[in-house]
């Protein structure tokens, strides 16, 4: 997420007519007559700080036959939330992880066939990770593997074993000993940048 979207975020929230809009906004959609009536101001200072609250999409409106009613979106309010704790914390929020899961699908389905094979190693490192990330969630942890049972778990998804068997080792995924293979703890693997 951007910092300065961030920034805005906290700036529209550091007014605490808006913090009220929202506060009744989060029990119920509203009409801009009803939040001036509830907070005692004029309706062109609730339509002020509606239109700030939209700007951020953390409140959305919609029309009723001639009244317009305003709600909270929750989920983009919790996204910002989220990724506010994330920056000054250094965390993933849920929301990035969830972000981040949703792409690392979509490499996956672009480089598997319907059937589950593998039509190409990708050479991009991180698309490449995202896959043998995958190959990877069909090992058992704790298991030794002897080479020939880690060709053939490969072989299933792509005729090259030796290459991927070779990256698994390069990227930590696993690791190898007298010719057995064991998979890595997942903090132990290579990190997608």
């Amino acid at each position: 997420m951007q910092l300065s979207r961030l920034v805005k975020f906290h700036k529209m929230m550091g007014d605490p007519t808006r913090i009220r809009i929202l506060a009744l906004l989060a029990k119920g959609p509203k009409h801009g007559q009803a939040l001036a009536g509830i907070l005692g101001l004029t309706p062109p200072t609730i339509t002020h700080h509606l239109n700030k609250l939209k700007e951020l999409a953390i409140v959305r409106q919609k029309r009723e036959k001639n009244t317009v009613y305003y709600y909270l979106d929750v989920a983009a309010f919790h996204h910002l939330s989220e990724a506010s704790i994330a920056v000054i914390f250094e965390k993933e929020s849920s929301v990035m992880k969830g972000s981040k899961e949703m792409e690392h699908q979509k490499v996956v389905l672009n480089y598997l066939t319907k059937d589950g094979k593998l039509k190409t190693i990708p050479s991009q490192r991180k698309k490449k990770l995202i896959i043998l990330f995958h190959l990877a969630n069909g090992l058992e942890a704790g298991k030794k593997y002897e080479e020939k049972e880690i060709n053939k778990y490969i072989k299933n998804y792509h005729e090259d074993f030796a290459t991927i068997r070779r990256e698994f080792i390069m990227n930590h995924i696993m690791y190898r000993e007298n010719g057995i293979y064991e998979l890595n703890p997942k903090e132990m693997w290579s990190q997608i940048e």
